[in-house]
C-alpha cells in the first residue's frame, strides 16, 4: 500500500480561548506547510507544539505513530529523542556544576584518573561544547553487541583525538557518552536514574525516560527508513546503544512543553547556568562558533535563537527557542529521511518570514550512488580530510592550489550550524549535463542559511568543478 494513502491527518488544537483570526491564520499555515512536507518527504507522523511564554498554544498530530496498525499520532505519543537528548544530559552536569560537584574547568583526568595522556587537557566544558576532539564512536563499537559503560569507555580511550582540545569544534556523541560516565562516577547514578529524580518527576515529564525496547511502553510509536522508496521498519541496535548519554531517550510533545515552560522558572537550573548553556564557544584563537551546551546558539535575522536536532533510529525531532519573542516550536517525526532542518526552518518562517527558504523544488533523485558520493566528499571537506584521489587531475595539478580550495570548501561548509547533518539532508535541486560533464546541484538547507553546491563530475566519476554559493 502506498504510503500517502497511509497518511490520515489528526489535529489536535489547544488554546487559551476563542482563536483569533490571526491564530487561525497560523494554524492552517502549519497545517498546509507540515502536509505537504509530510507527503512530499514520505513521513508517516507527526506530532507538534507551537509553545509561547512556556504555555501550549497549538498542539498539533499528524499521520501515523504506527503504520502496521494504522495508529494515529496524538500528543501522547511517544517517539525517540535523538541528539535532542543531548540538552538533558548537559542540564544534568549544570545540576552537578550548580551544587559544586563539578566544575566545567575540571580535567576530566580528575574523575578517570587512567585516562590516556592526550585527554590530559580535555576539560568537562570541552565534552559539552563539542571541541574535545573525540569525535564518532570508533569503528570497533559495533551498534548491535552489548557494552557495558566499562567496555565503551575502553573503546574510546584508545581512539586518538582528531586535534587539541579547544582548537575546533567537531561534533562528538562520544563526549557525550562520556558525560554520562561522568555522572554516575560523581553521583553513583545511572544518568537515566539522575534525570527522572533531578528533572523529569520534578517536572511532570510522566513520559519520559531512557529507551527501553523491552519495556511496555504506551503510545510509543514506530520509527521508519526508506529503502528504494519502500517504507520500512527501523534498524535495530542493542539495548545498550539505545542507553547512552549522547541522546537515546523517550519523549512525548507534552514532555518536551513541559521542559520548555521550565526553562523560565529558574528550575531545575538557573538562568546563569542557561545563560552559560547558550552561550557561543570560543576557541583556542578567538574563533567563535555558534553552539554552546547541548544546543546551537546563535543570532539569525537579528533574533537570538537556541535549537538542536535529533536524529536516531528511524526517528527525527527538533526544538527552536526564540529567547526574546519566548517562542518555541518543537516537533517529532518518525521517518529516517525527514529533512528536519528544511522542516524546522519552514515552520519559522511563518512567524519570522526572513527564515523562508528558497523557492526551490527538489528533484527525485535517480543517482544515489553519485549522490552519496558526492556528499561523502563534501563531509569529507568539511573535516579537512578530503582525498585528492576524488578529484579530476587538474585539481591535483599543485598541492597548494588544491589545499587553498579544499580549506575554503572546508570553512563554507562549517559556517553551517551541523555540517554532518545538513549535508546528509542535502536535496538534489538540478541535475543537466554540460560540454561533457554531468551537473549536479544540491540544496543545503541550515537554520541561519541555505548553500547551493554545484559540483561537475567526469565520465569515470571525478570532480572537475566544485562551488558553494550562499543563496
Amino acid at each position: 500500500m502506498k504510503l500517502a494513502a497511509l497518511v490520515v491527518m489528526v489535529v489536535v488544537l489547544s488554546l487559551a480561548a476563542q482563536p483569533c483570526a490571526g491564530q487561525q491564520n497560523i494554524s492552517a499555515k502549519l497545517d498546509s506547510y507540515v502536509q505537504a512536507e509530510m507527503y512530499r518527504q514520505k513521513i508517516p507522523g507527526v506530532s507538534l507544539a507551537i509553545v509561547r511564554d512556556g504555555r501550549v498554544v497549538i498542539l498539533k498530530s499528524y499521520g501515523l505513530a504506527n503504520v502496521e496498525h494504522r495508529v494515529p499520532v496524538k500528543p501522547e505519543t511517544v517517539f525517540q529523542s535523538g541528539s535532542i537528548g543531548k540538552q538533558f544530559t548537559a542540564a544534568a552536569v549544570m545540576i552537578l556544576v550548580e551544587d559544586g560537584k563539578i566544575s566545567l574547568e575540571d580535567r576530566i583526568t580528575k574523575f578517570f584518573p587512567d585516562a590516556p595522556a592526550t585527554w590530559s587537557n580535555v576539560t568537562v566544558r570541552h565534552l559539552l561544547n563539542h571541541t574535545s576532539g573525540m569525535g564518532d564512536y570508533p569503528a570497533e563499537v559495533e551498534l548491535r553487541r552489548d557494552y557495558t559503560e566499562g567496555e565503551y569507555f575502553e573503546y574510546f580511550k584508545k581512539a586518538p583525538l582528531s586535534f587539541e582540545p579547544g582548537a575546533r569544534w567537531e561534533y562528538s556523541n562520544v563526549g557525550y557518552a562520556i558525560l554520562g560516565i561522568l555522572i554516575r562516577k560523581v553521583t553513583g547514578k545511572f544518568y537515566g536514574d539522575f534525570l527522572q529524580e533531578k528533572i523529569f518527576q520534578p517536572l511532570g515529564m510522566t513520559t519520559a525516560r531512557v529507551i527501553s525496547e523491552a519495556d511496555i511502553i504506551p503510545n510509543r510509536a514506530a520509527g521508519y527508513r526508506l529503502v528504494a522508496g519502500a517504507l520500512k521498519n527501523q534498524e535495530w541496535v542493542s539495548p545498550s546503544t539505545n542507553t547512552t548519554a549522547d541522546g537515546s531517550l523517550y519523549f512525548s510533545i507534552l514532555d518536551l512543553a513541559k521542559w520548555d515552560a521550565a526553562l523560565y522558572k529558574g528550575k531545575p537550573l538557573k538562568q546563569s547556568s542557561l545563560a552559560q548553556m547558550w552561550a557561543p564557544t570560543i576557541l583556542n584563537d578567538g574563533r567563535q562558533k555558534g553552539y554552546g551546551f547541548g544546543w546551537h546558539a546563535e543570532t539569525i535575522h537579528n533574533r537570538r535563537v537556541v535549537f538542536h536536532g535529533g536524529a536516531w533510529q528511524g526517528f527525527k525531532s527538533h526544538i527552536v527557542r526564540f529567547l526574546d519573542d519566548r517562542l518555541t516550536i518543537i516537533f517529532f517525526a518518525n521517518s529516517w529521511e525527514t529533512n528536519d532542518f528544511k522542516l524546522a526552518r519552514g515552520l519559522a518562517a511563518i512567524f519570522y518570514p526572513e527564515f523562508t527558504l528558497p523557492a526551490i523544488q527538489p528533484l527525485e533523485d535517480k543517482e544515489p550512488k553519485v549522490s552519496a558520493m558526492i556528499r561523502r566528499t563534501l563531509l569529507q571537506l568539511a573535516k579537512g580530510s578530503a582525498n585528492p584521489e576524488s578529484f579530476a587531475p587538474e585539481f591535483r595539478l599543485r598541492a597548494e592550489v588544491f589545499s587553498e580550495l579544499s580549506n575554503k570548501a572546508g570553512e563554507t561548509l562549517n559556517s553551517l550550524s551541523l555540517p554532518v547533518a545538513v549535508i546528509h539532508l542535502s536535496e538534489l535541486v538540478e541535475r543537466r549535463d554540460e560540454n561533457g560533464l554531468r551537473v549536479y546541484r544540491f540544496l543545503l538547507n541550515d537554520m541561519a542559511r541555505s548553500l547551493s553546491c554545484t559540483v561537475k563530475l567526469t565520465k569515470d566519476d571525478k570532480i572537475a568543478h566544485l562551488e558553494l554559493v550562499q543563496e
